[in-house]
């Protein structure tokens, strides 16, 4: 907790203890009062009870320890891409993928005063990738920072003129920050998309379309990746997401993070899964999960 900006301390605490009370509706999230991530928190569960988290790491550790009875954590954004570590901490956390959520993110500049010579702009390495061009174009250093929220704190509490921090709105009240510039980022389809993680994984009752999500290493040999594919193909079942990460040092592994619609049960995803399994060194469900927006 006290690695928050001390400004935002106090709200951190309150959110904390809140949660405390009611751990079952605890939401669990990485980043200051008035993070997306928060705004996320919210939106997807207004009866919830969004609990403040510095680290990817301490919101899972929420989870897993009971003191929240999910997180809800970026996963991709639709202008800078993946967001870093998220795949590496997924399979390690123990937590299952229980549903997902997309939202518009809307950043905000941000200063002490309205109308500052802002020279450097500080915010999440991915806030900084989703405005690389509103700040390159009026010479503005981008900062990384923690958090969005965070870095709208830290520069409250700063006695530099020159010092913006990119935000959600929300961070500008919560702070005492002036808006200089909304919307800023490069295009109006700026939308992050989150997973919730739980302790335990769930089957959704539902009529509607299933998303899946798991990970896969293949067989160091010739081909393994597109045989393993052709399951997919011949069963007819979608994949909407496949990326390559590195595991270990080696360079001879590559982990497979993969999203495909339907379920495990359904017909079609077994026999694909059962092949893909054959050219396989390991394959891993992360969770099944209603899907929260149409693919295609």
């Amino acid at each position: 907790m006290d690695s928050f900006p001390k400004n935002a301390l106090g709200m951190v605490k309150k959110m904390t203890e809140k949660g405390a009370e009611m751990p079952a509706k605890a939401i669990a999230f990485q980043g200051a009062p008035g993070a997306n991530s928060h705004l996320a928190a919210l939106d997807y569960a207004p009866d919830g009870l969004p609990v403040p988290c510095f680290a990817f790491e301490d919101a899972i550790d929420a989870v897993k320890q009971g003191s929240a009875g999910c997180a809800i954590i970026p996963i991709e954004n639709s202008l800078h891409g993946r967001v870093a570590d998220i795949h590496f901490l997924l399979p390690e956390s123990g937590l299952y993928i229980v549903d997902e959520y997309f939202m518009r993110i809307e950043h905000c500049l941000m200063a002490k005063s309205a109308d500052a010579d802002i020279r450097t702009a500080m915010s999440h390495p991915q806030a900084l990738g989703q405005c690389r061009h509103y700040l390159r174009k009026r010479g503005i250093i981008p900062v990384a920072y923690a958090d969005t929220a965070a870095a709208a704190a830290f520069v409250a509490q700063q006695d530099d003129p020159h010092a913006a921090a990119i935000a959600p709105k929300l961070a500008a009240e919560l702070y005492g920050l002036q808006p200089v510039a909304d919307a800023i980022e490069d295009a109006p389809h700026n939308i992050t998309r989150f997973v919730v993680l739980a302790p335990e994984a769930v089957k959704p009752e539902t009529s509607g379309q299933l998303m899946t999500t798991f990970i896969f290493q293949v067989k160091n040999v010739p081909a393994a990746l597109y045989k393993a594919m052709g399951g997919f193909a011949t069963n007819g079942v979608n994949m909407t997401k496949l990326e390559s990460y590195q595991q270990g040092g080696s360079f001879a592994a590559t982990e497979f993070y993969t999203d495909i619609e339907g379920a495990p049960g359904d017909p079609a995803v077994d026999r694909a899964l059962e092949e893909l399994s054959f050219y396989c060194n390991n394959v891993r469900v992360l969770g099944t999960y209603p899907q929260a927006r149409p693919r295609g």
